[in-house]
């Protein structure tokens, strides 16, 4: 199993400092009601919903408010929402996957090309850089959840396929199917994680300098204002010295 990964920090660490709760709440309801919809509401017998109320847990969403989105998919008048994945490259050719839910493609899509041409990068197809990633699990515990062994060992029992520890935190990988499973597992013997949702992880990453780094980021976090807007990942790391700066 493989060590430290800059790449999962950078990631999980812009999560931890989102300051846009209500935008970040807004994501999380939207995320619960489809799960509830295409599914039973239900979240002990709906592994997608179950993931989605851990997550919205995990970041310190009212139990109303995830009430309150699963009863609206209950109800009927919730939104026609659809999943979407653009692909495209960033500054430097990074390359970047941004999902979405929407009730207006054609929307979205203008938004989505608009930001990636005002902050120099380039809306692709479809399947044009999914190739450089995996869909995976990923599953974060702070450091204080156990010492590397510790979680190596529950991770392993758990059936997780790889374990990434540093000081601050561990970060264990599942494949896709088997996120809900050995999430629920590694709850029983770590207690609940800070996140459990799927992602997608490179294959390989590019290390950006800093001024790189900034224009990346920059485009990245304008596409995350979108409302439509889920998650994006892009296939990049930094130095320590870089992400002290970022």
């Amino acid at each position: 199993m493989a060590g430290h990964s800059k790449w999962a920090n950078i990631q999980h660490r812009k999560g931890r400092q989102d300051a846009a709760r209500s935008k970040l709440f807004s994501k999380f309801s939207k995320e619960i009601t489809v799960a509830a919809k295409m599914g039973d509401p239900d979240p002990d017998k709906n592994p997608r919903l179950r993931l989605a109320v851990k997550e919205a847990r995990a970041n310190s969403m009212p139990k109303d408010n995830i009430d309150r989105a699963i009863k609206k998919a209950q109800g009927g008048d919730a939104e026609d929402y659809q999943e979407v994945r653009y692909e495209g490259y960033g500054p430097n050719g990074i390359a970047i996957i941004v999902e979405a839910m929407t009730d207006n493609r054609n929307r979205t899509a203008s938004n989505i090309r608009s930001t990636f041409s005002k902050r120099g990068g380039n809306l692709g197809e479809t399947g044009s850089v999914a190739f450089m990633f995996d869909r995976k699990g990923q599953i974060v515990y702070p450091a204080a959840a156990g010492s590397e062994d510790e979680v190596m060992e529950a991770a392993i029992e758990a059936g997780a396929e790889d374990v990434e520890s540093d000081e601050e935190t561990h970060v264990i990988w599942t494949a896709d199917g088997d996120l809900a499973e050995v999430a629920g597992a590694l709850e029983a013997a770590l207690g609940e994680a800070e996140h459990a949702k799927l992602v997608w992880r490179p294959q390989t990453t590019t290390e950006l300098d800093l001024d790189s780094a900034q224009s990346l980021m920059r485009l990245i976090e304008a596409l995350e204002e979108d409302d439509d807007v889920q998650s994006v990942t892009a296939n990049f790391e930094v130095s320590d010295e870089v992400m002290a700066q970022l």
